[in-house]
Order: C-alpha cells, then structure tokens, then sequence
C-alpha cells in the first residue's frame, strides 16, 4: 500500500518536472498534477493498449516512432479531461511525452 502511495506521488512529481521543462505543458498545483497521474496511469491501463493495437501498421512502418505520437494522444485526451492540466499543442505533447517517460524513469529509479 505505502509503495502504490510513493509510485503515486513520484508520478506527479514527474508532472510537475516535465511542465517545468516543456513549454506548452502546463499543471497548475501539485493536487492537479496527483489527480492527473491517476489518469493518465488508468487511461494506459485503458485506452493506450487499444490505440497501439488500431495504429499497428503505422507503428511497423514508422518502425515504432508512431508511438510517440499515440502517447501524446494519450496525455492529450487526459488533459482534456482535467481542469488543472492542459497541453497547448501536439509538439508539447509529444515533446512532453517523451520528457514525461524520461524524468519518471529517472525518479522511480532513484527514489523507489
């Protein structure tokens, strides 16, 4: 329990790095950035396996880069549906992803 509690809130800590470092990607308070992490963990639980199954052929011909833009989707749609979190553009997005995936391998890696 304590561990699911520490993942949690380093992922929003993740969230508030990546919309220090990209322009574009915006969380407004540490609260929006808890609440965003939630889901966005359920909307790859959900949503990112149905959406990399529908653009497999993209993704064999663009030899996996489509990825990064299936997951800006990902955190498109999920900013969409909270006040507190909010992505400008599709470079912010993807940008954003990518950064997002780096920083929080990093922070699992070195505070888990």
């Amino acid at each position: 329990m304590l561990n699911s509690i520490l993942h949690w809130v380093v992922s929003a800590l993740s969230l508030l790095i990546t919309a220090y470092l990209v322009r574009g990607f915006v969380v407004n308070s540490f609260l929006s950035a808890l609440w965003a992490a939630v889901i966005i963990g359920v909307a790859n639980m959900v949503i990112w396996p149905i959406l990399i199954f529908l653009t497999l052929p993209l993704n064999v011909l663009s030899l996996g880069l489509f990825t990064f833009v299936v997951n800006g989707l990902v955190l498109k749609i999920c900013a969409a549906l909270l006040p507190g979190f909010k992505i400008e553009s599709w470079g912010a997005a993807i940008f954003g992803s990518i950064v997002l995936s780096l920083v929080s391998l990093l922070l699992h890696h070195y505070l888990i």
